[in-house]
């Protein structure tokens, strides 16, 4: 075979295989064993901020259908934004039919050391606990319960629109808090790139955001991202405007599937 052709070749299938890894669908994970409780009350008003950054859960789509992890889940906060399908099971306070909900994680639910971890230190490590937004709760398990046994499993994130980026910082400092991730829900890396730049890499700072220590402002920006569980990457192109400024959301065309 001619040189050429197959360096051609090699290139065509290169492609293929790279836009069919980033168009695979996430498939979730198999059903595993926790135990839930809940915090706030009937209005969620308790639940919205949180360790992820999302600020007023309504406002970032997510509404009050959200859970806090224990450490062993929540992973430095590479969790933020996954979706966990959950159902109350070995328990007369469960719902009949054992109806399944799902919930996006939002926070943390730090260790109590000052208390034993099947009683009151739930989410001691190495416990697998969910601390749900009470109207989360009382949709898999009468309230009075205060703790039941659980059945999860990670599922797809099902999101209307793409990627949010919320942006803070200065004209030195870009911290990007990332909001309304579809598939796997979560992010592992994140670049950006300015209209006169090329593209810069991005550290964690916390959460769900993500920083660059660059000036930025007059150019319009567009972001490289890296699911944490399935290692695809998508671009988003000119997400924001050149016009951007801290404070604003911006939603951009790309999301995972």
């Amino acid at each position: 075979m001619d040189q050429n052709l197959y360096r051609k070749c090699l290139v065509i299938l290169s492609m293929m295989a790279m836009i069919g890894t980033s168009m695979a669908a996430y498939a979730g994970t198999p059903w595993r064993t926790a135990s839930a409780t809940f915090y706030g009350d009937e209005t969620g008003s308790a639940t919205m901020g949180g360790a992820c950054g999302y600020g007023n859960m309504w406002d970032s789509g997510y509404g009050v259908a959200t859970t806090a992890l224990s450490t062993a889940l929540f992973n430095d906060g590479y969790a933020c934004g996954q979706c966990f399908q959950i159902r109350c099971v070995s328990s007369p306070n469960c719902y009949y039919g054992s109806p399944a909900t799902v919930v996006t994680a939002t926070n943390i639910c730090p260790p109590n050391y000052g208390q034993a971890s099947n009683n009151g230190g739930w989410c001691n490590p190495p416990q697998v606990h969910f601390d749900l937004a009470k109207p989360a709760f009382m949709k898999i398990a009468n309230w009075k319960a205060g703790i039941i046994p659980l059945s999860y499993r990670r599922v797809a994130c099902k999101r209307i629109g793409g990627i949010r980026f919320k942006f803070e910082g200065n004209g030195y400092w870009l911290l990007v808090y990332v909001m309304n991730v579809g598939g796997p829900g979560d992010i592992k890396t994140m670049a950006v790139k300015g209209s006169r730049t090329g593209w810069i890499n991005m550290s964690h700072n916390w959460g769900a955001s993500y920083q660059a220590f660059s000036s930025l402002y007059g150019q319009s920006l567009s972001f490289r991202l890296t699911s944490y569980t399935t290692r695809q990457t998508i671009y988003a192109y000119n997400a924001a405007p050149a016009s951007w400024s801290a404070g604003k959301t911006y939603q951009s065309k790309a999301n995972f599937s």
